[in-house]
């Protein structure tokens, strides 16, 4: 049995291959399975984020396609940060799923094709605030009970391939069984 949540959208798709903070909005990507996102600085099997590459170059890649949900940017307004699609560095930018409490494992259907498996949260890091200055504090809170709450997007990699553009829909699937919340990648 597949258990399901209510699908989403596709607003922007975006890559780059330089490590650069922001990644520059196209009209569509590639995914490819087992490497991530065709033409993308971050795609390989292996661990591409040049920190991680430094500290365990044989890494499996679970940072292959980062998602980062537009109603982030709604809820950033009032702090004063405008942002957009690919300014904090995802790939694909989606409106309509809560993306931070998906569990581990989750399947999404992204397109006519593509599905990629869900391995963790990222976690912000300082060159954050490098491209708005306070900004990494919008990102990591902790809440009244001293919670750690992350707001940085989710990870995954690339179960099947297919090409994904602005408008597509997103289909959740959970993963059968225990629920177990997302941790860091």
């Amino acid at each position: 049995m597949t258990l399901e949540r209510p699908a989403g959208t596709v607003i922007s798709v975006s890559r780059d291959d330089v490590h650069r903070f922001s990644k520059p909005v196209v009209s569509s990507i590639r995914l490819l399975a087992g490497i991530g996102v065709e033409g993308d600085c971050h795609a390989g099997a292996t661990v591409q984020h040049l920190y991680e590459k430094k500290r365990n170059p044989l890494a499996p890649n679970l940072c292959q396609v980062h998602f980062l949900a537009a109603e982030l940017f709604d809820a950033l307004v009032p702090s004063g940060y405008l942002v957009a699609p690919g300014e904090l560095g995802e790939n694909l930018t989606t409106r309509g799923i809560d993306l931070m409490t998906l569990p581990l494992g989750t399947r999404l259907h992204v397109g006519a094709e593509a599905v990629v498996a869900i391995t963790g949260m990222r976690s912000p890091c300082s060159l954050i605030n490098g491209y708005r200055k306070g900004l990494m504090k919008q990102l990591i809170k902790t809440d009244a009970t001293g919670t750690v709450q992350r707001r940085g997007g989710i990870m995954g990699v690339v179960v099947t391939g297919g090409v994904v553009n602005p408008g597509d829909r997103i289909r959740v699937e959970l993963p059968v069984g225990e629920q177990l919340p997302l941790g860091v990648v």
